[in-house]
């Protein structure tokens, strides 16, 4: 049996103390850490992951995934 597949957008955010913060865009609230690129991955998906246990719990549809885009804007200091 194959299993469903979903991407999200995450934003990984630089902290000034080391390591990242996550946020995922279309879960608001949906917020964690992780000391390595690659941990603050693995916490992204674990997340998420309860994230949707949570609205399937509560009996609340699971927010939109199609493609999203993230950019950067120049501002005159």
């Amino acid at each position: 049996m194959r299993r469903k597949v979903s991407n999200y957008t995450v934003i990984l955010t630089p902290e000034e103390e080391g390591g990242f913060m996550v946020t995922v865009p279309s879960m608001p609230g949906c917020i964690t850490y992780g000391r390595t690129l690659a941990e603050a991955k693995e916490m992204a998906q674990d997340a998420i992951h309860c994230y949707l246990v949570s609205l399937k719990k509560h009996k609340e549809p699971a927010p939109f995934f199609g493609e999203s885009f993230i950019t950067t804007v120049a501002v005159p200091a």
